[in-house]
């Protein structure tokens, strides 16, 4: 496979063109929101653990059910392991998951009363959180804002030339909070995910029918991003 250029990044550039994507795609995508079934910060915390190499659809399938069982942290931490396991099998990598969403909820009725932590340092603190879940956590269940940076939002920085750090997720998401004004981190996430989903594919993005194709650099040659 023939190695991306390398991208030469304006970042006066990369803000403008956040400002001119911007009321684009939320006009194109008005419902655009967090694609995981979910109720509480707990509930949040256990389906983006679970989403791990997962599909939304495949998780939201499996916690309507898991969700009437594990109400509370403390259900979650006094539940076998093995029992777990066989509980969120069909998710993926479940020896892994499940040793994570057992031990971080024993960290949290230990150390935080049985409450999701609303911060970034304390979330960190949980095993299989990351930024990028933490950022999750706080955008849709804190209203704290958070820029996401999964698969789509770095393809889309790439294509859009918005960073020069799209293989790092965590220098991205500095990268992108320097052109994203703080309030719009998590809206912003959630549109770019939609397009990504929708338009913006990574195997064969429709440029044709692209709203922002007149902003994209990648427009003309999307191999090449």
């Amino acid at each position: 496979m023939a190695k991306k250029a390398a991208i030469k990044i304006d970042k006066e550039k990369a803000g403008q063109t956040v400002k001119a994507v911007w009321p684009i795609l939320k006009k194109t995508y008005p419902n655009a929101k967090c694609a995981l079934d979910h109720k509480n910060p707990l509930q949040l915390l256990i389906a983006t653990i679970l989403s791990a190499q997962c599909t939304d659809v495949r998780v939201n399938i499996v916690t309507k059910t898991l969700f009437k069982k594990y109400k509370t942290a403390a259900d979650w931490a006094k539940a076998p392991l093995e029992e777990i396991e066989q509980d969120i099998k069909s998710t993926g990598f479940y020896r892994n998951k499940a040793f994570n969403i057992k031990s971080a909820c024993n960290k949290i009725v230990d150390e935080h009363n049985g409450k999701v932590p609303d911060n970034m340092e304390q979330l960190l603190e949980l095993n299989g959180v990351g930024r990028k879940t933490a950022n999750v956590l706080l955008g849709n269940a804190f209203d704290t804002p958070g820029i996401v940076c999964d698969t789509h939002v770095l393809r889309l920085s790439r294509r859009l030339a918005l960073s020069a750090n799209t293989h790092d997720a965590v220098k991205l998401e500095f990268d992108l909070m320097e052109i994203v004004p703080e309030k719009n981190w998590t809206l912003f996430s959630h549109l770019i995910v939609f397009h990504g989903r929708n338009i913006c594919k990574a195997r064969k993005p429709d440029c044709a029918n692209c709203p922002i194709k007149n902003h994209c650099p990648a427009a003309d040659n999307p191999k090449r991003w």
